[in-house]
C-alpha cells in the first residue's frame, strides 16, 4: 500500500495561523480565472516566528505553499520578561507599525495581524501602532521587519566592543 507524503509527515512544532487569503481575477476569453494568496505565520510561542505568502489556483495549495515559505522565514525574537528589549518602528512599503515593550500584566494591545505575529513569537505584554496603510500583509512585512531589527543589550554591547 502506498502512501503520500503528507500522511508521513510527523506533527510540527510550529502553531500556524492564517492572516489572509486573497481572490484575483484575470478575465480571459471564455471568464474569469481566479487565482488565491494566503499569509500564513508560524510560531514556536518561545522567540521563533516565521511568515510566508503562497499564490496557487485553489485555497488549499495557497496555505500549504505559504507554510513551507514561513518554514523557510523563521526570525529568532528577543524576549525579555515576556516582551521585547526596546521601542522600534518597523517599515515596509508605506505601512510603519510602532513596537513597544509593556509592563507585566498589561497583555498585547495591538491590531489583529501585529497581536498574531506577537502571541505566536511567545511575546505576552506589547503596545503597538500601525501607522501609514493598513493592507494586512504589509502590515506583516513592517511587523517583521521590526522584529528583525531588536537586539538586546548584550548583542549591543558586543557589537560596540564594551563587553
Amino acid at each position: 500500500m502506498t502512501s503520500n507524503r503528507r500522511t508521513e509527515r510527523e506533527p510540527s512544532e510550529f502553531e500556524e495561523k492564517m492572516i489572509t487569503v486573497n481572490r484575483t481575477a484575470k478575465t480571459y476569453q471564455g471568464g474569469r480565472r481566479f487565482r488565491f494568496a494566503a499569509l500564513v505565520i508560524l510560531g514556536d510561542r518561545n522567540g521563533r516566528v516565521g511568515m510566508g505568502i503562497g499564490k496557487a489556483k485553489e485555497v488549499p495549495m495557497a496555505i500549504e505553499k505559504a507554510k513551507s515559505v514561513a518554514r523557510k522565514n523563521m526570525i529568532k525574537v528577543p524576549l525579555e520578561n515576556g516582551t521585547i528589549p526596546h521601542d522600534i518602528v518597523g517599515i515596509s512599503t508605506s505601512s510603519q507599525v510602532i513596537l513597544k515593550p509593556a509592563g507585566p500584566g498589561t497583555g498585547v494591545i495591538a491590531g489583529t495581524v501585529p497581536r498574531s505575529i506577537a502571541e505566536l513569537a511567545g511575546i505576552t505584554n506589547l503596545l503597538s501602532k500601525e501607522l501609514g496603510s493598513r493592507n494586512q500583509i504589509n502590515v506583516a512585512y513592517a511587523v517583521f521587519d521590526g522584529f528583525s531589527k531588536l537586539r538586546t543589550a548584550k548583542q549591543v554591547a558586543v557589537l560596540r566592543g564594551t563587553e
